[in-house]
């Protein structure tokens, strides 16, 4: 692991560049890297694995960690974070380099290199809410059920690539390591995957994708705080659970329309637990299961993410 340290002062930067990063976009990098080191004194961290990407952060001592990667990098490093018990005072700071940013955009990080340093250095840290599964799983963003498709252009995350609450060892990184020789031709195949959607306007089609699978309903049982939200004989399509505001999920649940369409169901809580025949579940962007029942829990503030400063 290569590290390179500027001048030091009472408030520095820890700089943890995703390998992933360096390969898809090294010129987002290098601008993210002189912007975040002329504005503070910084330690720049180039971890090759993730035993190492838990050493930087486990020695960080009163660096900020600055995480630069994409939305599994963020979600690699509040998971681990989590596990030990650290989350709650240790404020993350992203710029958001490389192929799935979406989750960052939504929790209100810039996109874009010098605006998302800039925000590290002049931005404020809010709280955020943290949903935790019964197996110390954590979720950022949102929980689907079924695990529907990523959604194109977004990059392929399966359990093989997942960050898993078991596991620092390194199994399913989430962080964007690489393993052997393979990881070059595939990081060439995305390069060239993402110029040809650069330069090829997609056409919309009203017919389904091709070699996409139709997901069969699901009959789930759906309890909010301990109340019935829906039950084993009302066959679902799709649930979904995000962190709200002030402690509370939002659930929103899609029955099968038979005859007229179903209205969706919604609710607020602070449990919430899915039970009934083998079911998997995208966590952000990681996939797990099956499963036949789980339990998630919102932890409120659980941890801290700087953001821009509003006004």
């Amino acid at each position: 692991m290569a590290e390179v340290a500027t001048f030091a002062t009472s408030d520095q930067l820890l700089i943890v560049i995703d390998p992933a990063a360096r390969r898809t976009d090294a010129e987002s990098v290098r601008i993210a890297k002189d912007v975040l080191s002329a504005g503070a004194a910084t330690k720049v961290c180039l971890p090759e694995g993730p035993e190492e990407f838990a050493r930087v952060l486990a020695r960080r001592g009163s660096r900020r960690p600055v995480l630069v990667g994409d939305d599994r990098a963020l979600m690699r490093a509040v998971s681990l974070l989590h596990r030990q018990r650290e989350l709650a005072g240790c404020a993350l700071s992203m710029v958001p380099v490389g192929g799935g940013l979406s989750l960052a955009g939504a929790l209100g990080v810039p996109t874009g290199a010098v605006a998302a340093a800039r925000a590290v250095l002049d931005g404020v840290v809010r709280r955020m809410d943290l949903l935790v599964d019964d197996s110390d799983g954590v979720v950022l963003g949102a929980l689907r059920i079924p695990s529907l498709p990523p959604m194109r252009g977004a990059p392929p995350v399966d359990q093989e690539d997942a960050v898993t609450a078991s596991s620092s060892s390194g199994s399913g990184s989430g962080f964007g390591f690489g393993s052997g020789s393979g990881s070059v031709p595939a990081s060439w195949l995305r390069t060239c995957q993402s110029l040809v959607r650069t330069l090829v306007p997609v056409r919309p089609s009203r017919e389904p994708l091709a070699g996409v699978t139709r997901l069969a309903p699901a009959r789930l049982r759906v309890e909010v705080d301990g109340v019935t939200l829906v039950d084993l004989d009302q066959p679902v399509e799709g649930i979904s659970v995000t962190p709200g505001a002030s402690g509370f999920a939002e659930v929103e649940v899609r029955p099968v329309s038979v005859g007229a369409e179903a209205s969706p169901l919604y609710a607020r809580g602070r449990t919430v637990t899915v039970s009934g025949a083998d079911f998997r579940y995208r966590a952000d962007a990681v996939v797990s299961g099956p499963v036949r029942t789980r339990t998630w829990v919102v932890r409120e503030g659980a941890w801290g993410l700087t953001l821009p400063a509003v006004g």
